[in-house]
């Protein structure tokens, strides 16, 4: 189904380490509004989506999650690579490094490890794209915070590269949203789920 190249979507070569800022990036992995949520909610909810063209858009922006949670696993790789016990425990580092070492682990920046909780599937196409336009502005809006954060260009430059594709989501969520009310009206806006025909 897929092709896999070797190689990340966009580049990542940090030179600095800064385990002070992995704790917040790591957010965009296992957090509330993260990479893995996001991949999960959309390869999830495509199975019910009516519409090829829709179960398209799901399938596409979805795979592109995964690349994405590629992506931000090597920057909190590179972030927390070499570090000395001093940087760890002067960093607040030590907490996490307790339980996974430098090992990538999906949690939030709060510490809470990452839930199926954080992501919906109801069944309902337009629910779900409707929840699918909000986590792509929450995306955004956590990277937006991430980018205050750092003046590091190592950094922000994939930051922002990620920042620009929830840009992207929104509007190919809101394509999908538009192709869905398009082929609904009060004939049909039940079509696709057979128990309200009785």
């Amino acid at each position: 189904m897929w092709a896999y190249e070797k190689k990340l979507q966009y580049p990542v070569n940090i030179k600095n380490n800064n385990p002070k800022l992995a704790q917040a990036i790591i957010s965009q992995l296992g957090g509330p509004d993260g990479e893995l949520a996001a991949s999960l909610r959309y390869l999830n909810q495509r199975y019910a989506a009516p519409y090829a063209q829709v179960k398209g858009v799901l399938t596409d922006i979805g795979t592109e999650e995964l690349a994405h949670l590629e992506m931000i696993s090597a920057i909190l790789y590179q972030l927390t690579r070499n570090l000395t016990m001093e940087q760890i425990k002067a960093s607040g580092f030590d907490t996490y490094f307790v339980d996974h070492t430098t090992g990538i682990y999906p949690i939030a920046a709060s510490g809470a490890p990452f839930t199926a909780a954080y992501f919906q599937s109801k069944g309902d196409p337009i629910t779900d794209l409707v929840e699918d336009l909000a986590a792509e502005q929450k995306a955004r809006t956590t990277y937006d915070n991430i980018l205050r954060l750092t003046d590091d260009p190592d950094v922000r430059d994939p930051i922002k590269f990620l920042r620009e594709r929830e840009i992207v989501h929104f509007q190919r969520f809101g394509e999908a949203l538009r192709i869905t009310q398009d082929n609904l009206n009060s004939k049909n806006f039940y079509a696709f789920n057979p128990a309200f025909d009785k």
